[in-house]
């Protein structure tokens, strides 16, 4: 007797491993993978003053303006002024000690100001920092290269913080806030 043949079934592929091996991909690439952080922008905040002291007086010769409004125009002490300026106005003024009577008295009591409209870019905003921060770097790498070193870099590396330029020079900068009804 014949027997007879049942219909053969269709081969299947196993699929039961398929999630735990997507999974394990999944967690590798996960762990691979580095995402970028943007660090914002790197300066150090005083404490928050205390509100029964008064702020501190700072006499106007002392104080360096910088108004940016929307559009990206620039005054400099109330003098229409470019990007390009901005480091030159901030290196005379902090470098002054007492000799204009336009400009600071001395480095320590040098305030550079930075005002901004609330519409001003933050692109142009972080240029106009960078700016002033750039004058600053300028200032301690003249000093440091008339004491005998290459630029300022090197002479942080030798000597370490803290240091007699940065005290000699230091680093004021007023983020004034904006208007409200700017």
């Amino acid at each position: 007797m014949l027997k007879k043949k049942r219909p053969r079934e269709g081969a299947e592929i196993p699929s039961s491993s398929l999630a735990d091996i997507a999974f394990l991909l999944l967690v590798f690439f996960l762990v691979v993978t580095t995402i970028d952080v943007d660090t914002g922008i790197g300066l150090v905040l005083p404490p928050p003053p205390d509100p029964e002291q008064p702020p501190p007086e700072v006499r106007e010769r002392n104080m360096l303006t910088i108004l940016m409004n929307a559009q990206g125009a620039i005054l400099i002490n109330e003098e229409r002024a470019s990007v390009q300026d901005v480091q030159d106005r901030v290196f005379r003024h902090v470098t002054n000690n007492g000799e204009n009577p336009n400009l600071s008295e001395s480095p320590q009591q040098a305030v550079v100001s930075i005002k901004t409209d609330r519409q001003t870019e933050y692109e142009r905003f972080v240029e106009m920092l960078d700016e002033v921060i750039g004058a600053y770097r300028s200032i301690w790498s003249t000093e440091a290269r008339q004491l005998g070193y290459r630029d300022y870099l090197q002479y942080r590396t030798v000597e370490g913080e803290p240091n007699p330029i940065r005290r000699q020079f230091p680093m004021n900068i007023s983020l004034a806030e904006p208007d409200p009804g700017s």
